[in-house]
């Protein structure tokens, strides 16, 4: 499982194009990743446990993950066990 590195403050994921959406009680950070392949792909992330979600409509992934890459790069990103 891929998450947001606990000591990067999230607002810096807004620099790389992501808004806050609220949901009821929960704000989640989203950016969509849309293309001509995929007709609705988000890359979402979960405030309390940080974690990365590419959530779509279809098994495929959309090949415009920039975003993703962007933010590994940036060394924002961590790998964990999904114990």
């Amino acid at each position: 499982m891929l998450k947001i590195k606990d000591n990067v403050d999230l607002k810096e994921l807004e620099k790389y194009g992501f808004k806050v959406q609220k949901r009821v009680t929960v704000e989640n950070y989203v950016v969509n990743i849309n293309d001509s392949k995929c007709s609705s792909a988000r890359l979402i992330v979960i405030p309390l446990s940080r974690k990365l979600i590419i959530e779509t409509n279809l098994t495929y992934i959309s090949d415009k993950l920039d975003i993703l890459y962007d933010l590994i790069k940036a060394d924002l990103v961590e790998k964990v066990s999904d114990e």
